[in-house]
């Protein structure tokens, strides 16, 4: 990843010459508010953005930005669908009449052969009937990210002068319910929810609903604030296993609310037991899905378990394009859609490079792994590890993830018999 840094950014060869059958797609998360939000997150890896890339706090994406953004987002891809996802910081903060604006603008520049579709992940605060009515008639799917029942919720996602959120959550989502607004549910995965996993599992299928659920680990090195993913220093890269590669310690290489690797494992292995148990076929968790359509020989649906990465991208409010959502720091900066095209920062030889990083930058560790094809090394952002005979670039996660798949395996094999 760190090599496409050195990369000019010349557009692919091809860039523009691709065959009927080819199609050019790609996904990119808009931060129309930028790193701004109404909640203070403990754990939250966006809000440092603002002093990080010199953000104005009170200003959003411009209607200029807004237009330019939506206009080259569809003339750049080939595909029957293009989805938007607004992201942020919270991106309910630009207001309803922003995202009527949204709207107005696809149809403007949608083509009669593709669809257009919109998701919008929000911490749910400032959802109303208004905003409700507006999500459910313009077909918005909406992410609502909720961290488990109350007391595991309240322990980091809290507003700006520490009071809880969980019951305006909960309000929230039964706003949508009210007007039939389909929602999925994304919990951040930390260290004091990791001890739970039934509880959380529970709460999300039982009491809310949730028939989709997305499980995202925290992994937050100390340093993320300041320092860019394959930028850390190598001499302070510890062993996996050891004491620093764990939260909690002094010298702890990540932040103490960063999910503990074994925690991890067993929380997806026995949110996994759960699933299989009482839920197959109805409720649908990302890396469990994932995890099955692989086994099956089957693309991974997750650009972390796939190979290669580099085609989900993200914009900031300003139009500054980066290599990946987990990427916005300095040194990933493609450029802006005002100075560039979008579809040359997209296809271009320095974003094909981060991509294949991916892949090329694995350990020996991961390539003689038996659950590589599940995992390929999972998301680079968090290989902040050595592995066991001192390489570089091991998943500060991989501990979790090699005993949750070898425990599942067995059944991950017997649903991909049966869907076969």
């Amino acid at each position: 990843m760190k090599k496409s840094t050195t990369i000019p950014l010349t557009p692919l060869q091809n860039q523009g010459k691709y065959l009927p059958a080819y199609k050019r797609r790609y996904h990119m998360m808009a931060k129309p508010s930028g790193s701004t939000c109404n909640l203070d997150c403990n754990y939250c890896f966006y809000l440092h953005k603002e002093q990080l890339l010199h953000q104005e706090r009170d200003k959003g994406m411009s209607d200029e930005v807004l237009e330019n953004f939506i206009r080259q987002y569809i003339q750049s891809q080939d595909g029957e669908e293009i989805i938007f996802s607004w992201q942020g910081g919270e991106p309910t903060l630009m207001g309803l009449a922003f995202f009527k604006k949204v709207v107005a603008l696809q149809q403007k520049y949608q083509p009669k052969h593709q669809r257009i579709e919109n998701d919008l992940q929000t911490n749910g605060i400032l959802l109303n009937d208004q905003w409700a009515a507006f999500l459910k008639e313009h077909r918005f799917l909406v992410g609502i990210s909720i961290d488990g029942p109350e007391e595991m919720h309240d322990r980091f996602r809290v507003t700006r002068s520490g009071k809880p959120t969980f019951q305006k959550v909960m309000q929230a989502i039964e706003t949508l319910k009210r007007h039939g607004v389909p929602f999925n549910t994304l919990v951040v995965v930390n260290r004091i929810n990791a001890r739970f996993p039934r509880e959380v599992y529970r709460f999300l299928t039982r009491t809310l609903g949730s028939t989709y659920i997305q499980f995202t680990p925290c992994v937050e090195p100390v340093d993320f604030k300041t320092t860019a993913p394959q930028f850390w220093q190598e001499d302070t890269i510890p062993l996996t296993g050891s004491r620093r590669a764990k939260p909690g310690d002094l010298d702890s290489i990540v932040t103490d609310w960063s999910v503990d690797p074994d925690d991890w494992g067993t929380f997806l292995t026995e949110a996994f037991d759960e699933w299989v148990t009482h839920d197959l076929g109805r409720v649908q968790v990302n890396l469990f899905e994932t995890a099955v359509v692989q086994t099956m020989g089957l693309p991974s649906q997750l650009c972390i378990t796939a190979p290669f990465c580099g085609k989900a991208l993200a914009i900031e409010k300003n139009g500054d394009v980066y290599s990946c959502d987990h990427y916005v720091y300095p040194e990933y900066k493609l450029g802006n859609i005002r100075a560039h095209k979008l579809a040359h920062m997209v296809f271009s030889e320095r974003q094909k490079t981060f991509g294949m990083g991916k892949k090329e930058t694995l350990p020996a560790y991961c390539k003689s792994c038996p659950h590589l094809n599940l995992c390929w090394g999972e998301c680079p952002k968090n290989r902040i590890v050595r592995a066991p005979d001192g390489e570089e670039g091991l998943n500060y996660l991989c501990p979790g993830f090699k005993h949750f798949y070898a425990t599942v395996k067995p059944t991950l094999e017997k649903i991909a018999a049966m869907l076969k």
